[in-house]
């Protein structure tokens, strides 16, 4: 019988994790990664059951973390869940009976994104599909942020879908802010990319209207708003500090 594990990142999620890995008890194992927690997170998810592991993150980021929680696991199959995600009990099925099927495949699931408790449907937290499920030997992961994994097998579909909790908690959010425009300043630094001055003023204009206009954030009414100027300050942030980092040298 193939056995699955679900492997968890974290930093500081006491308020996340026991619910993450309630709604992974179905798997034979759950990892835990764990990159210098100072809160409860251990406490929480070693009395929920899961193996946690400390790794620091280093310089290939997030999916660093992603392919040394890969060296940990003696599982078939493995499906990464976010700290502040769900899988839903239907969903939990589908993941069942993925691995039990053949042919072999990686599977990609759809996450419901719910921001201060309310459902978007538009916009920059509009539902998407992100490819999570997959035979251990079978996936490595690329990039500091928004990191990818790379396979070569074929993608299907899981019919359900996670919950994504994304933010409920302003403090956390511009904590998220400042570490996620720091790792994308990186990335693009280290591929060669530039900023201008220009760039600072014209990117975030039009990723404002990308996600506020283009892809209907308006419809999700005063949260669509507020988010779509988030978004638009996220995206000025990281070119400032892209700009800043190749006029110092690093």
């Amino acid at each position: 019988m193939p056995k699955l594990a679900v492997i968890i990142l974290t930093k500081n999620e006491e308020e996340n994790i026991g619910e993450a890995i309630e709604s992974a008890a179905f798997a034979e194992e759950v990892l835990v990664i764990d990159s210098g927690s100072t809160d409860r997170t251990q406490e929480i998810a070693e009395k929920h059951g899961a193996k946690f592991i400390v790794h620091p993150m280093g310089d290939e980021g997030f999916a660093g973390q992603r392919n040394f929680a890969l060296l940990h696991t003696d599982a078939d199959w493995v499906f990464y869940l976010d700290a502040d995600e769900r899988i839903t009990s239907a969903a939990a099925r589908d993941i069942y009976h993925a691995i039990h099927s053949t042919p072999v495949a990686a599977y990609r699931i759809k996450r419901i994104n719910i921001v201060f408790g309310q459902p978007m449907k538009y916009g920059e937290h509009a539902p998407d599909w992100c490819v999570r499920l997959f035979p251990r030997e079978s996936v490595q992961w690329e990039g500091v942020v928004h990191e990818t994994p790379q396979t070569q097998l074929p993608i299907k579909a899981i019919a359900h879908f996670l919950h994504h909790y994304t933010y409920s908690d302003w403090e956390k959010y511009f904590e998220k802010f400042n570490q996620y425009t720091s790792l994308m300043a990186k990335r693009m630094l280290k591929k060669g990319k530039r900023a201008s001055f220009g760039d600072i003023l014209v990117h975030p204009f039009f990723a404002f209207v990308r996600f506020y206009f283009l892809r209907l954030g308006f419809m999700d009414g005063k949260q669509g708003l507020i988010f779509a100027l988030n978004h638009y300050f996220y995206t000025m942030i990281k070119y400032v500090k892209l700009y800043y980092a190749q006029r110092e040298g690093r």
